[in-house]
């Protein structure tokens, strides 16, 4: 379905045609002056010393070209040679019966539907979640469910952390406190245990224990070293521990970001593709791209246009190890040869950058992507207290997301109890508090551009006013809500039909609506999930207006009273839509 906008400057570049001048200026914007009128076009300002005549005569003609205009209710010519356009009601009209009718209103499937990875989450296993895992977890499944949804086929890998130095640190420690778990006995041949010598509680409080003693005891660190060597060697007790260790981990990590409705197509990780690292580095000395360089083996990867320097990309250190660099390069041949994507998408610390412009480099030079492949990073900002620095506990150490949730969960529920109106029995404002919760959490994170530093105010973003994640539930809840009375009296919202717009507020929330499309698709291509934000932000304060002017209910005239309910319908649809992608959803009432 034609995007609103297209509709608009096909009418106008024909009308610039039919009156004498080149059709291309025809281009409609919305209005920068919504008190005057509600698009608008400067083609003929643009047009003036072209055909050396004044603006406001090109826009007159233009004007009177426009006469009996089926899309145009009013077309104005004004100084110094401005269009001003108001859209024709039943033109609007019809337009939302197109979008009512079509299962995406009105957002047209992908011409050229692409492969798409996005790799997002990014913790290392045996370490809680915390909040510094949040912003990749909500932006990154944000931006798959709004590519899933405009048409391209989306694959999400939380790509963990789960073959370092870590490993090695936490074997050694359960080594030191349990030397007789049969995994440490270099004889056994027999099956390991099924059940893992340590719960996930035991091993959080593990791994910090054994990087403090290594960080003040070096020979601690050796052991640790050799233990992760001997694990990446392939010692049988050692894999049964990782094995445990990653059971244990992934376990819990699923139900943490479960309470973030966040899900992953793959759970791999750096330990997928060890096996992928010898043969690469092959691939890359037989190749001529990678050379040694004070013992280490390196990629250039600086270009001629640089204007800041840009190392080398390091494949292998002096002492024969790999790096992050190795593994996400192993990780990027393993995509192209195992779902072989158009684009792969990094939802990472902005902060990592120059990293990632080092190894997209290396990838490329070396041949590993296909030149049409993108790779797209998407850097965001920090998340900060109210102090401007990043978000810290009251202690001043860094907040688990277990309990960051917990807090907001229980300011929500809060607030929802101590409504004066409450009519909610506990076990449902409980429930209830979570939702809104998670949108008041995931809404304040998501209307920020990504890249930009944020200020995390509990206040704020479980507030029902203003531009917050409660706000657009509250407006989903009083759509439901006027829906529900009118079926109670017998009416079938399902089958109202539109009306033209009889009111300037319901006509506002009728121009909302038609700019679904162009910012859903504006949304996937610019990775942008703060786009969708802002649009169903204005949906609401549109709706809410036209609410407070409008007696729904009550009114007699029985068309007049289908047309709104039918207005009711489509707009709950899109907003519902909306915040599914953005990975919430709304509850039945509030």
């Amino acid at each position: 379905m034609k995007k609103i906008l297209e509709m608009i400057s096909d009418e106008m570049k024909q009308a610039f045609t039919t009156a004498g001048y080149d059709g291309e200026l025809g281009k409609v914007t919305l209005s920068n002056r919504p008190d005057l009128c509600e698009y608008q076009c400067n083609g003929a300002m643009a047009g003036a010393k072209r055909y050396k005549k004044a603006p406001i005569a090109i826009a007159q003609e233009v004007a009177g070209a426009l006469d009996g205009s089926g899309i145009f209710s009013e077309v104005s010519a004004v100084n110094p040679g401005f269009l001003n356009l108001k859209l024709n009601p039943e033109f609007v009209k019809d337009y939302l019966v197109k979008m009512s009718q079509d299962e995406k209103f009105g957002l047209d499937a992908p011409e050229h539907p692409k492969k798409i990875m996005i790799d997002y989450g990014g913790p290392n296993v045996a370490k809680p979640l915390h909040v510094g895992h949040l912003r990749s977890a909500i932006i990154g499944e944000s931006v798959k469910r709004i590519a899933r949804y405009v048409g391209h086929e989306v694959t999400g890998d939380i790509h963990l952390g789960d073959w370092g130095l870590q490993m090695g640190l936490i074997i050694t420690e359960l080594q030191e406190r349990h030397p007789d778990l049969v995994y440490f006995d270099a004889a056994y041949t027999g099956e390991y245990p099924a059940e893992p010598p340590f719960t996930i509680s035991e091993l959080e409080e593990i791994y910090p224990t054994a990087s403090g003693k290594s960080k003040e005891d070096a020979a601690y660190k050796e052991k640790a070293m050799d233990a992760t060597f001997q694990l990446q060697s392939g010692v049988r007790g050692y894999r049964a521990l990782w094995n445990h260790i990653m059971s244990v981990s992934v376990a819990d990590l699923k139900k943490n970001y479960l309470n973030l409705n966040v899900e992953f197509d793959l759970w791999k990780g750096e330990s997928d593709v060890q096996n992928l690292i010898p043969p690469m580095v092959e691939y890359m000395k037989d190749g001529g791209y990678a050379y040694i360089s004070e013992g280490a083996l390196v990629v250039d990867v600086k270009e001629e246009t640089d204007t800041k320097e840009i190392p080398p990309c390091m494949i292998l250190k002096s002492d024969g190890a790999s790096l992050y660099n190795t593994t996400d390069l192993a990780t990027i041949r393993d995509r192209m040869d195992t779902i072989h994507p158009d684009t792969i998408i990094y939802v990472v610390d902005k902060r990592q950058e120059l990293y990632f412009e080092q190894v997209f480099r290396c990838a490329r030079k070396t041949k590993l992507v296909q030149p049409e492949t993108e790779l797209k990073f998407l850097g965001f900002g920090t998340m900060n207290g109210r102090d401007g620095k990043p978000f810290k506990t009251r202690e001043g150490g860094v907040m688990r997301l277990e309990a960051l949730i917990q807090e907001i969960n229980e300011e929500m529920y809060r607030k929802i109890m101590s409504q004066e109106s409450r009519s909610m029995p506990e076990k449902e404002a409980a429930e209830t508090a979570k939702i809104v919760a998670l949108s008041a959490l995931k809404y304040g994170d998501l209307s920020n551009q990504a890249s930009k530093d944020y200020i995390f105010d509990i206040d704020r973003f479980t507030s029902s006013e203003g531009d917050t994640g409660p706000y657009i539930l509250y407006t989903i809840a009083r759509i439901k809500s006027i829906l529900a009375k009118y079926k109670e009296t017998g009416g079938q919202p399902e089958e109202a039909v539109l009306q033209p717009a009889c009111s300037e507020a319901e006509k506002s929330l009728m121009l909302e609506l038609v700019g679904f499309n162009a910012m859903m698709e504006a949304a996937c291509e610019e990775t942008a999930p703060h786009k969708v934000c802002a649009y169903i932000y204005g949906l609401a304060n549109a709706f809410n207006h036209f609410y407070h002017e409008t007696k729904i209910l009550t009114e007699e005239d029985a068309a007049k009273k289908e047309g709104w309910i039918a207005l009711l319908v489509l707009a709950g649809k899109v907003l519902e839509t909306c915040i599914n992608v953005l990975g919430f959803s709304a509850p039945e009432r509030m």
